[in-house]
């Protein structure tokens, strides 16, 4: 059985230490970010071919290309370098990050048997390998004031690369995760200074004072991590192609008579309703769809692309699974559509500020469960275009964090206009999905 060996293991440092004042040594978090205590770090990894013999003559080359790289992109990611820390004051506790440079993770590691590309990407479920590809499993995010907030694990196959990101979710959502990943690559490549350099100032509204205060001691929360048993489960890839989208989404604005519904709302509706069948739930059950949003072109004025933390909301849409199943695609897809919409300026500061009033963590098992649904990621964020000098990725896979029955990650085909969507639920609902005829026929083998 596979297994992996860890090589060499150090810290990484921005190459050119940050010179910092009080207001840049210490970032206060926002409750977008202060929602996410409970959940684990964010893991994302892309696969490589490895390099040609005129790209890097030894894979020592390689590493060391990657290890000096990192420490550039830490120049303009320095608060990655850093670690959460806490102040108390009575019953409540407030967190930030401590800009203290003590250093990014690095990790070289090779798997202990030979252990190919196609062994990774060839089988019908994500290979459990995978999972250790990823350096910080189960560490939750407030366990960032002792581990470092951002851990990269690059491990050797036999004829590839694996490069594992894992960054707590507290500091990045998936737009500012993978602003850093292309980021780095570009300096990978060559490149001294990025193409978009992040902006680091938190964003508090006028009536928002920081630092925020949460009505617990960090050794509450800590208390909290009630032991969880471990449950079965699978995961796997399927792709649709730019065609397949294109039916779907006709067909969804078909049956609304409407030209509204995006192609992603009708992949999700698709899945919802097959998920739902394969799921055989009581007819009366309800049955919800959480869809994760990016709030920085909500806000009016918007946050730029760039705004480098978590901008994030969690709208959610209910029914029953019987009327789920009666009023099929279009119907899903334009609830999906509503709850997308409802998401003004209006909508977002109101939520903000309540979670001030009243703040409430997220945890994974409050959202996973046999009769929901969990979307995040985007096929918007450019995964496939981290070339860091030896050509661009083959796949994107995640890791193990805040997996659940009913988590799907979001992620964009190889294929121009292409989508994967990746579905983790239990091994027997994931395998009456891969036979479900009215769903697999919208996806590709």
């Amino acid at each position: 059985m596979a297994e992996i060996h860890i090589i060499s293991k150090c810290n990484i440092y921005p190459k050119t230490a940050p010179i910092l004042n009080n207001s840049t040594q210490r970032i206060d978090l926002t409750p977008w970010d202060l929602r996410l205590l409970l959940v684990n770090y964010n893991q994302k990894g892309l696969l490589f071919p490895e390099p040609k013999p005129h790209q890097n003559p030894n894979l020592e080359d390689t590493i060391n290309r990657l290890k000096t790289s990192l420490a550039r992109a830490l120049d303009f990611f320095y608060p990655l370098a850093g670690r959460l820390a806490t102040t108390t004051n009575g019953n409540t506790t407030s967190f930030f990050i401590d800009c203290n440079n003590a250093g990014a993770q690095f990790i070289h590691a090779a798997v202990s048997c030979h252990l190919t590309i196609s062994d990774i990407l060839d089988p019908v479920y994500v290979p459990s390998i995978v999972h250790s590809f990823f350096p910080l499993n189960g560490v939750l995010d407030h366990e960032g004031v002792s581990n470092p907030l951002l851990a990269v694990q690059v491990t050797e196959l036999s004829d590839g690369i694996f490069i594992g990101c894992t960054m707590n979710h507290m500091v990045v959502d998936g737009t500012s995760f993978w602003h850093f990943f292309n980021s780095w690559s570009e300096i990978s490549r060559g490149l001294d200074c990025i193409s978009r350099p992040p902006v680091l100032n938190r964003w508090f509204p006028n009536d928002v004072s920081c630092p925020i205060r949460i009505p617990l001691s960090h050794q509450q929360l800590i208390d909290d991590m009630s032991s969880k048993l471990v449950t079965p489960l699978k995961e796997r890839v399927f792709h649709f192609t730019r065609e397949k989208i294109a039916t779907l989404k006709a067909k969804a604005n078909g049956e609304m008579k409407t030209d509204r519904i995006s192609s992603l709302q009708a992949i999700l509706a698709h899945l919802w309703l097959a998920v739902t069948r394969c799921r055989h739930v009581h007819a009366n059950q309800e049955i919800s769809f959480h869809l994760l949003m990016d709030t920085r072109r909500r806000l009016s004025p918007p946050l730029p692309e760039e705004y480098f933390g978590v901008a994030l909301n969690i709208k959610s849409v209910a029914t029953t699974a019987e009327e789920l199943l009666m009023r099929g695609l279009g119907w899903a897809a334009w609830k999906m559509n509503n709850a997308v919409a409802s998401q003004t300026n209006e909508e977002v500061m109101k939520s903000y500020t309540t979670w001030v009033k009243n703040p409430q963590q997220v945890r994974a098992g409050d959202v996973l469960h046999n009769s929901s649904l969990h979307v995040g990621s985007s096929q918007r964020f450019n995964m496939y275009g981290n070339d860091f000098g030896w050509g661009k990725p083959l796949a994107m896979r995640s890791g193990m964090a805040n997996k659940g029955d009913g988590k799907i990650t979001v992620a964009p085909g190889v294929e121009e206009g292409s989508v994967d969507i990746e579905v983790c639920l239990y091994p027997e609902t994931l395998h009456a999905l891969g036979d479900d005829k009215e769903f697999m026929e919208f996806t590709a083998i």
